[in-house]
């Protein structure tokens, strides 16, 4: 018998065997195996033990009309029975904004943005904290400040009724609460309290909207004035690209000013970024003007033709640098309809946009002598929440305004504002003209040049602060916070800024409201940006803090877009090298001009990165402008007897 022969009549038992140890060591190989059941160290479900908490926290899905469940953190203070309900509803992560630092004691939980701690935890008040739909935890579809419904929305749900539903859900399903509901945020979440007064529940007993986004065109978030506010691209990008902002904005330059610089128009820069994928970039590229998409949201607007139902606080910050249109807005739409006078409350403090939660004893340089923050934590807002949302609390005996007055840095109990004339009539207001010489006075002017004029080149923007210049931001380190309070010495020095100066003051100047700018100007091109700044100059020394030396303090500045002179629905050319008058409101102020300073006030095209750059040559729409677009252009001020540039003060006391 060969081998071979011997091999094949054996086959069949030598494959199976062949086989069945292939098998086995298939089986070896597997990590099952190889590494045998662990019993895992992590349970199922981890039950906290918080038996010595001072609160109790619920995180629940809140169902809406249409079915969309909100994700709801409850924070209950322990013991509490017939506690108010403050409620915030947020597109920043409600887990994140009730858990600051974890711990035992409520107060720290809270430490940190919108949350007045101290008068949440000491009055004990039940703490709701809300993500709006489509925002971290909570389901549906997000829309960026989505408008109520109808032309703007043809759904049935908007930020007016989620708010209305979970208010009905709060007030039925938490045992510990006296069915009174207040509800208060900064910002965005002060633009959500607005949206709760749109057909208000009726447990809903009061409303405190912070620094509010009131009309991102006239003057909050997107635009002052038409002017495109490019540095709050970041904003758009991570707030919309993801559920849960977890798709960061990135740069490849130290300064702001090169990275804008570097992509030319702001439509540009978004194409580079990907932004068209984004809803709300697209809206904004398509609506450069104030037509009815931004018209048809702007909530001042809304609720003036709403009735006054709920009983409502504005706060508005004096140097907001983010919303400082919103609250007045507001209070001038809804002040009407209190006509018992006991409905609308105004607090006008010397703060940065939400540092009224914070300590308020500064800002940037300036000293205000009292931590005015604490002050309207303790005097204003703790009264004003208990005389509603706490049982038998009395009257909180507020002003009708209560306001900061800086210069003198003393709190005002006030029963109107403005003090003085409101933006657009005479009564009044006092003319502080430009006039020859680069000099300011109530004087108009009836001799010597007609204008000044300067070189506005595109390709050199004035910067609107000392650079680098840094990103929108509240980590350590940044300033953000303060630009508006910069001292203005950066730009007077430049030679395409036109600083206008009075002599030093032999007495008190008090202004209360609205300056209102007058310019008498011409460009070369044809279209402009015409940036106008109320300064206050301080003494050349200043014992008591020899830092401020010179200081030139903008009490009061912004843009105006020179293309929507005439009309904001409307883009239209300028006319080239004709004198023309521009007319346009800052931002309110409630300041003292102490003796020896000087007032001054500047001129300039150009306020970058934190605007886009007008390209000075009319174009359709300035987010595609091209770099060929983009020319120097000769602005001339008219400070003649016949074109007179002047600024409409609003003076108290002669």
């Amino acid at each position: 018998m060969s081998p071979y022969r011997l091999a094949a009549g054996w086959k069949p038992a030598w494959f199976a065997l062949l086989f069945a140890f292939s098998a086995a060591g298939q089986a070896a190989d597997t990590p099952q195996a190889k590494y045998p059941d662990y019993p895992s160290e992590t349970p199922a479900k981890f039950v906290p033990a918080t038996a010595s908490f001072d609160y109790v926290q619920r995180d629940v899905m809140i169902p809406m009309r249409d079915g969309v469940k909100l994700h709801t953190v409850i924070l209950v203070p322990k013991g509490a029975r017939h506690a108010g309900i403050l409620l915030t509803r947020t597109p920043y992560d409600a887990k994140a904004l009730t858990a600051h630092t974890m711990s035992g004691h409520l107060g720290p939980m809270l430490q940190g943005y919108d949350n007045p701690a101290d008068v949440i935890v000491e009055d004990g008040y039940i703490r709701v904290v809300q993500d709006v739909r489509g925002k971290y935890g909570s389901e549906g579809d997000y829309v960026m400040n989505r408008p109520v419904h109808g032309p703007l929305n043809p759904t049935p749900v908007d930020d007016a009724t989620d708010t209305y539903d979970t208010i009905d859900w709060l007030v039925k399903n938490i045992p510990e609460s006296n069915g009174k509901v207040g509800t208060l945020g900064i910002s965005y979440d002060g633009f959500e309290p607005l949206m709760a007064l749109v057909n208000p529940h009726p447990a809903l007993k009061v409303s405190v909207p912070m620094n509010p986004m009131v009309d991102g065109w006239m003057g909050d978030d997107w635009f002052h004035h038409g002017a495109f506010r490019q540095q709050n691209m970041s904003y758009i990008y991570e707030q919309t690209a993801s559920r849960d902002n977890g798709i960061k904005w990135w740069t490849s330059f130290h300064d702001e000013y090169d990275l804008f610089m570097h992509f030319g128009s702001a439509g540009e820069l978004g194409r580079q970024y990907g932004m068209e994928q984004l809803g709300f970039w697209n809206k904004v590229l398509a609506h450069p003007a104030y037509d009815s998409f931004w018209s048809g949201q702007a909530v001042d607007r809304l609720l003036a033709a709403q009735p006054l139902k709920v009983p409502v606080m504005l706060v508005h910050s004096l140097w907001d640098q983010e919303d400082i249109y919103g609250a007045l807005a507001v209070y001038r739409a809804i002040k009407p309809k209190d006509t018992g006078g006991g409905m609308v409350k105004l607090v006008m403090g010397p703060w940065h946009h939400g540092q009224q939660i914070g300590e308020g004893s500064s800002l940037g340089a300036i000293r205000f002598g009292s931590d005015t923050a604490k002050y309207f934590r303790e005097k204003i807002l703790r009264p004003y929440l208990a005389q509603y949302l706490k049982d038998g609390a009395p009257d909180a005996g507020l002003a009708p305004v209560t306001a900061f007055q800086t210069g003198s840095n003393q709190w005002q109990r006030l029963d109107r504002w403005p003090l003085a004339c409101d933006s657009g009539c005479a009564a009044g207001s006092r003319k502080l003209y430009l006039e020859p010489g680069q000099k300011l006075g109530f004087a108009a002017p009836a001799t010597g040049a007609a204008y000044d004029e300067y070189v506005s080149d595109p390709a050199h923007p004035v910067p609107f602060r000392a650079r680098p210049i840094q990103p929108i931001g509240y980590d350590a380190g940044q300033t953000w916070s303060q630009w508006l309070v910069d001292d203005q010495r950066e730009a007077s020095g430049r030679t395409d800024v036109l600083s206008y100066v009075s002599e030093p003051l032999t007495a008190p100047l008090t202004i209360a409201g609205a300056p209102e700018v007058n310019l008498v100007a011409s460009t070369s091109g044809t279209d402009s940006d015409w940036v106008v700044k109320l300064i206050d100059v301080y003494p050349d020394q200043v014992a008591e803090q020899p830092e401020m030396g010179g200081y030139q303090l903008a009490v009061s500045m912004d843009i105006l877009r020179g293309r929507y002179r005439e009309g904001f629905a409307e883009a239209k050319p300028i006319a080239a090298n004709q004198p023309l008058a521009y007319r346009f409101a800052l931002p309110a102020a409630n300041h003292v001009f102490l003796p020896g300073h000087r007032i001054m006030v500047q001129v300039q095209s150009s306020w970058f990165p934190l605007y886009d750059r007008n390209p000075q040559t009319f174009v359709p729409n300035i987010f595609w402008a091209r770099p060929a677009d983009y020319a120097k252009a000769t602005q001339r001020v008219y400070h003649a007897p016949d074109k007179a540039s002047f600024i409409a003060l609003p003076v108290i006391g002669g």
